[in-house]
């Protein structure tokens, strides 16, 4: 018998259609998704009650609703390589000079657009290592431990021992991605343009806040969905 979600990790998984709620409201169901419901609640001024009526009355967004735990990790991996990490990449292409040329322009009237440059290319220097470990180590590890269960053979045996090894790494890195782009949305005032905001520093702005979301969301799938399933996986294969 399921029951019922008690943190805000547990209440994204269980409820997928709480994301676009929870992203909304700025509480953290990724890095920060071991935080009771109730505390969650009563830091934004709202109780349980009131946050499950907004959920069930915000319509889900297209795709948003499919249940993770119901599909092989493989499926999930796939989807984390094609969806998120090609998107990441891409945008930190064009927000690396993007952030450049709008810190030149209005730097000297807006002296945290610096700042903001600055996060922008630590982001970028964090992002495309971290997301080149997982494809090359942890990944292909976790496809071969659930390929080796559907066939009956015992499971690969990692350099690094368990997997529990990488993944402590991955949220270590997580944790200060999440800090990177909570100090983005706090220097600017949560993204707010100024009156006289070009259209590149519009863009610029757009472009970080939805960068923003979908690392919450990607980050959500690998340390709520993935990894979890990943240390079950490899534990049930090797009891001892």
């Amino acid at each position: 018998m399921q029951t019922a979600p008690t943190t805000v990790a547990e209440l994204a998984v269980a409820m997928p259609q709480s994301i676009s709620v929870l992203e909304k409201l700025g509480i953290d169901y990724c890095c920060n998704g071991q935080q009771s419901i109730e505390k969650a609640c009563r830091a934004h001024g709202l109780s349980t009650d009131e946050l499950l009526g907004l959920i069930n009355a915000a319509p889900a967004p297209a795709g948003e609703s499919r249940s993770w735990n119901d599909e092989p990790m493989s499926a999930v991996i796939r989807f984390i390589v094609d969806t998120h990490h090609r998107y990441t990449r891409d945008a930190v292409d064009v927000l690396r000079p993007l952030a450049t040329k709008v810190a030149g322009v209005h730097g000297a009237n807006h002296a945290e657009l610096r700042q903001v440059e600055t996060l922008v290319y630590e982001l970028a220097d964090d992002l495309i290592p971290h997301m080149l470990k997982e494809e090359q180590v942890l990944f292909p590890y976790v496809e071969a431990l659930e390929e080796a269960s559907f066939l009956g053979d015992q499971p690969p045996v990692p350099f690094f021992g368990t997997a529990r090894n990488p993944v402590r790494m991955m949220m270590l890195e997580h944790e200060t991605v999440g800090e990177k782009l909570l100090e983005l949305r706090t220097i600017t005032a949560n993204f707010e343009l100024p009156v006289e905001a070009c259209t590149s520093y519009r863009v610029l702005f757009a472009k970080l806040e939805e960068l923003e979301q979908d690392i919450h969301r990607h980050i959500h799938l690998e340390n709520n969905i993935l990894f979890p399933r990943a240390i079950e996986a490899e534990e049930s294969a090797r009891p001892e």
